[in-house]
């Protein structure tokens, strides 16, 4: 890695921000596009309605290709995970005795609305991912004839512990078991392809590792599986023929269209194609290769100091961006609010302080926020 700041982030020089598995700054551009936006809306109104019609496609277009969707009518744009979450949740025809399998390190987006199901008769199943011969293996063991659906994350947000998608998709598909990923820890950071996986929905919220703007997310659904959801929520946007207002009867549209049920937030729309435009254009084995090689930096460093101790080692070839470290004789709430107040920008998670660097950080910058770390007394 280079010792320079990269170009889009030049706002970050006087902070360590580490942050990305919560919320992302936003690059250069997409600050740029989002005044862009915005100045032409209060000069001109929605004169150039068509020109953002073309952003939301070409938007699609991107989110397409980051999961390697085979159409970009697999795609929707939702508010948030947790909204498309509750489309497969409440979309599915469930029968009194059916099972969920899942893990007991959920985000909560991914636990309530499954344990939510309870009145309808549903068992949500919950595997430790460190019981075992390996996570997949754990959640697996989790699963029996009455298994509709396994639901996970592709990277744990409180250990960083990535799974092996695959290997659970390629299951799912011989024991016809729906397959439902929260990518939200891996989108943007690492490649990712719904086609090898074989995932039947896949959901993730745009402010994390996609560096975009909260308030919109990407909801891929595979045709066959998209057909088993009945709709929860319908509106002018959803019907197939949704540019003439005065269909009578209508239809729902046969695309992943059907899950928009109105109009899209255009400002968002133009602020997350512009932080995809980056990524894409950085290339994603690069961006992982790089997200990579930082968080293995923290990781070597923060192993190497006696004071502290990391609780992800990740030595096998699934690993993630994310560390999470604890200090073996200091207060961790104290020191995390000690990197708070001088300029480290991390959370608490795990057991411990949790680091998540992106790929652009210069080694500069991490040692920076490591003399903070290690400059910690307790």
């Amino acid at each position: 890695m280079q010792p320079s700041k990269h170009p889009e982030f030049p706002q970050l020089d006087s902070i360590s921000y580490l942050n990305h598995a919560a919320v992302a700054p936003l690059p250069q551009r997409t600050g740029h596009a989002i005044k862009c936006f915005a100045d032409e809306n209060v000069e001109r109104g929605t004169q150039n309605y068509p020109s953002w019609l073309q952003t939301e496609k070409q938007l699609k277009q991107q989110l397409q290709t980051l999961l390697n969707a085979p159409a970009i009518d697999d795609i929707a744009l939702v508010k948030n995970t947790s909204e498309a979450l509750s489309f497969v949740a409440y979309g599915i025809d469930w029968k009194s005795g059916d099972s969920v399998v899942s893990s007991v390190h959920e985000f909560p987006s991914n636990r309530i609305v499954w344990q939510s199901l309870a009145n309808q008769g549903v068992q949500f199943r919950e595997a430790d991912l460190f019981s075992g011969d390996s996570p997949e293996q754990a959640l697996l063991d989790c699963v029996d004839k009455s298994t509709r659906l396994i639901t996970i994350s592709s990277t744990q947000f409180s250990s960083g512990l990535r799974i092996d998608l695959n290997r659970i998709g390629e299951y799912c598909k011989q024991h016809d078991i729906l397959f439902c990923v929260d990518a939200i820890q891996s989108l943007g950071v690492h490649p990712f392809d719904v086609q090898a996986c074989h995932a039947d929905f896949v959901m993730a919220d745009g402010h994390k590792w996609m560096l975009g703007p909260e308030g919109l997310g990407v909801f891929y659904t595979k045709p066959s599986a998209r057909d088993q959801l009945r709709l929860t929520q319908y509106g002018w946007h959803m019907i197939e023929d949704c540019g003439n207002y005065e269909n009578s009867p209508w239809e729902i549209a046969r695309s992943a269209r059907r899950f928009e049920c109105g109009s899209g937030n255009m400002l968002t729309i133009h602020a997350l194609s512009a932080s995809l435009s980056l990524l894409l254009e950085t290339g994603m084995i690069s961006v992982e290769h790089d997200a990579l090689e930082c968080a293995g930096y923290l990781r070597d460093r923060i192993k190497h100091n006696n004071n502290l101790k990391l609780l992800n080692n990740q030595d096998d070839c699934l690993q993630s961006p994310i560390v999470v470290f604890l200090h073996n004789t200091g207060d961790n709430q104290a020191l995390y609010r000690y990197l708070q107040q001088n300029g480290v920008i991390c959370a608490l998670r795990g057991g411990g302080i949790r680091l998540s660097p992106h790929f652009y950080h210069t080694r500069l910058q991490l040692d920076h926020a490591l003399d903070i770390i290690h400059a910690y007394s307790g």
